[in-house]
This record gives structure tokens, sequence and C-alpha cells, in this order.
């Protein structure tokens, strides 16, 4: 700002004055000092409306017409987002069976129409998304969804993940019935947080009971969590969640167009098709 505002003053000055520094040797002017007095004019000219414009533009767009920064921001981010679902569609293309890997799959694992959703168990968003997902679900025999479970939140986060692909090895429709389970009752209390020391053993504790209810073998559940095929899919989830900079839950990919974030019913729908 600074420097803009010198160059004006000398701009102007230059306006005013610079026709002094050309001295003809005659009293008549020459056809090169009215040239040159008249660049001279001309450099001026351009500087001071340069000079203005720059400093008129960001009053213009804070304080006069603000709502021009928001419509550039929201191109900027369109056009960052439609690049990146250009990414995100050809990486889903070609690698759709290493996405899915070692995943729980809720509604008809063979259905021609898949979301992927990256949740957290302790989210509030992805509790809302889960209920929008369970009526497509509940509708359609043509959607499944792909359970990628972002473990996030420390204890409150990792037993129900591991709990929830663990299962997958039991049977997929009771690791669905688990995720359900987990997505509509709630598994851990204030009273539970109080204690932090005892919150993971308080937090695995109460995901058994909930993986009982789902008719699987606890016993059988709490060794698998600990294995490699859990490792393995955490380690995928991670993996595509940097790939596709996934950042917080929840995170769909909806026919190969990433969702970040909470989204109703009906756009689910409309992504679908």
């Amino acid at each position: 700002m600074i420097w803009t505002l010198l160059i004006l003053v000398l701009a102007i000055a230059l306006y005013m004055f610079g026709g002094k520094f050309i001295k003809s040797g005659s009293k008549k002017a020459s056809t090169l000092d009215i040239v040159m007095h008249k660049g001279i004019k001309v450099i001026a000219i351009v500087l001071i409306a340069g000079s203005v414009c720059r400093l008129w533009t960001p009053v213009y767009l804070v304080h006069t017409n603000p709502a021009i920064l928001q419509e550039m921001v929201q191109n900027m981010q369109a056009q960052q987002e439609k690049e990146k679902n250009k990414e995100v569609r050809k990486y889903v293309k070609n690698h759709m069976d290493d996405m899915i890997g070692n995943a729980p799959i809720a509604g008809n694992v063979d259905a021609t129409k898949t979301i992927f959703l990256w949740s957290d168990y302790s989210c509030p968003y992805c509790r809302r998304v889960h209920s929008e997902l369970a009526r497509v679900l509940s509708e359609r025999n043509d959607v499944r969804v792909v359970l990628k479970n972002f473990s996030i939140h420390g204890a409150l986060s990792d037993a129900p993940a591991k709990a929830v692909i663990a299962a997958k090895i039991q049977d997929n429709a009771k690791a669905a019935a688990l995720d359900k389970l987990l997505m509509d009752k709630e598994y851990f209390t204030q009273e539970d947080m109080k204690n932090q020391a005892k919150l993971p053993e308080t937090i695995h504790a109460n995901v058994m009971k909930l993986a009982k209810e789902a008719g699987l073998d606890t016993k059988q559940l709490e060794a698998d969590m600990e294995g490699d095929v859990v490792r393995k899919e955490l380690q995928n989830v991670r993996e595509l969640a940097q790939r596709f900079e996934i950042t917080g839950t929840p995170y769909l990919i909806i026919n190969d167009q990433a969702y970040p974030g909470y989204i109703p019913y009906a756009r689910i729908i409309e992504a679908l098709k």
C-alpha cells in the first residue's frame, strides 16, 4: 500500500512537471521534444491509473461489494473440488477392490452402486449420516455402503473401529449389525468420561456388550481385533484418507464423487443418480 501511494505521488508529479526536464536548444520545440513530452504524460497517466485501481480495488471488494469476494472464493473452491473429483473418480475406477479390502459392508454386498463412508463412532455428524444412509439402504437393494472406520478420537474410536472390522471375519451381516448398534446406541456416558485412565477399558467392555447383542463370538472378536486383518484395514483407511485429503468425518464417496461432511438423504439419492 505504501509503495502504491508513493508511485501515485511520483506519477502525479511526473504528469505535472515532467515536461520541464525536456530542454530544447531552440525556442521552438522540435518533433522529438513533443514526442518525449507526450510520452512522459502517457507514462504518468498509466502509473496514476494503475495506482488508483490498486488502491480502489480492496476498498471496493471489502466495503462496496464484498459479495464478489465470496463468489470468487466459491468459484475457486468449486474448481478445486472439480479437480479433486477427477482424481477420486480415476482412483476408484482402478482400485475398487483394494479400497473395499477387509472393510465391512452395509446393505447388499453385491449391489451395483457403492458408497464409501469414512466415519467415527464418536462423531455426532457421522451418526446423522448413518441414519440417512440407513433410510437409503432400507428403500434400495442396489446400494451398498463400504464402512471405512476412521479411528481419530483415541479411546472413543479405537475399540469400536477395530470391533466392527474384526466382526466381518466372523460374518459381514453381524458386522453391519454391530455398526448399527454402535451408531444407534450410546456406548459411553459422560460418567465414563470422568475417569480417563479407565476409559479405554470401559469403552472396550461396552463395545463387547453390543457385540454380544449382535450375535458375535466376543472371545474370538477380541482376538481378531488385534490381528493382521484389522491392522491392514486400519492402515488402508488411513492411506486412503491421506490420498483423498480427508481431515474429518463423515466423508463419503458416492459413485466415485467426494462429499465431505454431513449430507442429507435427498442429496445422497441425487448423488446416486
